[in-house]
């Protein structure tokens, strides 16, 4: 009886899902606090990246991150925003705030959450799918409340975009590369240069992402709001989602933080994240 209970546990143990590591990349899934932030104007491109970024905290290996996703986190750009809140909830549960609506309410439930993980010895990871504005007046505002946290150490911003750093305010840029400790990646738009490449006009991932049984109705709401917004009203046409593609291009900043190396396309990426 007791060799039968030593089998059976043993035998239990082999079929128990292994539980994601600790520290996944450069995150460090026991501390650290993800924040995912879009601007979401005027390109449609954050609308598919939301997607993508859901994916990924969705997969088994990442299942302990603890994140939260901002909307609306844009600089001094022109033209019209891409209003999401129904794909955000659906991605991200009540883990996001909504910057385009309430900045000032965004930034008070992102200071929280971001100084509970600095006060409990964790660091900040910021993926801007967008430009640095938001994350300025996160840090300042931290900064304010102890002078002594070591921001250049501890709150990494994460960085892919010649045009979002350009439509970033000049103040907004200098001082998140002066107190804050920020990477400046290769392009998620292009392929073979150090980083993924998520943009594409090849539509034939499509049937795997729209079809998906747990991640079908994410894409799919994904696909409506983009294709709705394209190039509507002056915002900005991205010609891979007008051939029926896809461009989730501020996806490689996930990609980067997480040591991602088997993900490098959009078909990797759908071969790993909906398989």
């Amino acid at each position: 009886m007791i060799i039968f209970s030593i089998l059976l546990v043993a035998c239990q143990a082999q079929h128990r899902p292994a539980e994601p590591p600790a520290v996944i990349g450069k995150f460090n899934s026991q501390r650290d606090l993800l924040l995912a932030q879009f601007d979401s104007k005027t390109d449609v491109d954050d609308i598919h990246s939301i997607a993508a970024v859901a994916s990924i905290l969705r997969h088994p290996e990442f299942a302990k991150i603890n994140y939260h996703a901002v909307a609306g986190a844009y600089g001094m750009q022109e033209g019209e925003y891409v209003p999401s809140p129904a794909l955000f909830k659906l991605a991200f549960a009540n883990h996001w705030s909504d910057a385009h609506a309430n900045q000032k309410q965004a930034l008070e439930e992102v200071f929280s959450l971001a100084m509970s993980t600095l006060q409990q010895g964790g660091d900040i990871w910021i993926a801007e799918a967008g430009q640095s504005d938001f994350s300025a007046l996160l840090i300042k505002a931290l900064l304010s409340h102890d002078p002594n946290i070591a921001t250049r150490q501890r709150v990494h911003i994460v960085q892919h975009s010649d045009w979002n750093q350009n439509n970033t305010s000049v103040e907004a840029l200098n001082y998140v590369k002066a107190h804050s400790d920020y990477h400046k990646i290769a392009d998620g738009n292009a392929l073979n240069n150090g980083t993924a490449g998520y943009k594409s006009d090849d539509a034939s991932a499509w049937e795997v992402a729209l079809t998906h049984k747990d991640q079908g109705a994410l894409w799919q709401t994904a696909q409506q709001i983009a294709d709705k917004y394209n190039g509507q009203d002056g915002r900005y046409n991205n010609e891979s989602i007008a051939l029926g593609g896809f461009d989730f291009s501020d996806a490689a900043e996930m990609t980067w933080i997480f040591d991602i190396e088997n993900a490098q396309d959009v078909n990797a990426f759908f071969a790993k994240f909906l398989p």
